[in-house]
């Protein structure tokens, strides 16, 4: 993508100053490309699970997805909404994702959960930061998008961490 095109902003009656509205789409843009990044992963393991747990973790992943996948669309339609321009393609989020790759090598169960819980966390994580950094930026309703995103991405993290917890698992 040119470089001119990369961060394009149109014209909005959004009463969000230009240059903070810019901010915040790339912001947003970030939060498209690690949701991708997140849900290709989460299909990942739901596609590669086995084991004894392999049906609750099968059908817990899909249910993720699922809900990872509205995040997309709700960051995306968030950024079109400020005037921006979404980077929403496959490539472009595998160039700007900060989750760590998927070990290919995983087969069992409790492995992929594992792997998830540490991608869940990183991007939760990162909503979570996303939340301040829009109020800072004098946007309310971004900040609430992102406060709805990382309480349903702890609520799943803590679905995914259950399976990994035990008696004396305890801080």
């Amino acid at each position: 993508m040119a470089t001119g095109q990369k961060n394009r902003m149109f014209r909005t009656h959004v009463d969000i100053p230009q240059k903070k509205r810019a901010q915040l789409v790339t912001l947003l843009n970030q939060h498209v490309a690690e949701a991708l990044d997140l849900y290709s992963q989460v299909k990942q393991a739901h596609w590669n699970v086995k084991g004894k747990h392999f049906y609750s973790i099968h059908t817990l992943t899909d249910t993720f997805a699922a809900e990872v996948i509205e995040f997309v669309d709700d960051l995306a339609e968030r950024a079109t909404a400020l005037g921006g321009y979404v980077h929403g393609t496959v490539r472009m989020a595998a160039e700007a994702t900060t989750l760590p790759e998927y070990p290919m090598d995983l087969v069992d169960d409790m492995g992929h959960v594992a792997a998830l819980v540490d991608r869940i966390g990183h991007f939760a994580s990162s909503v979570r930061s996303a939340i301040d950094t829009a109020e800072e930026l004098g946007d309310k309703d971004t900040a609430d998008l992102y406060t709805g995103i990382s309480r349903q991405v702890d609520k799943r993290l803590w679905f995914f961490e259950a399976h990994l917890q035990g008696e004396g698992d305890h801080e």
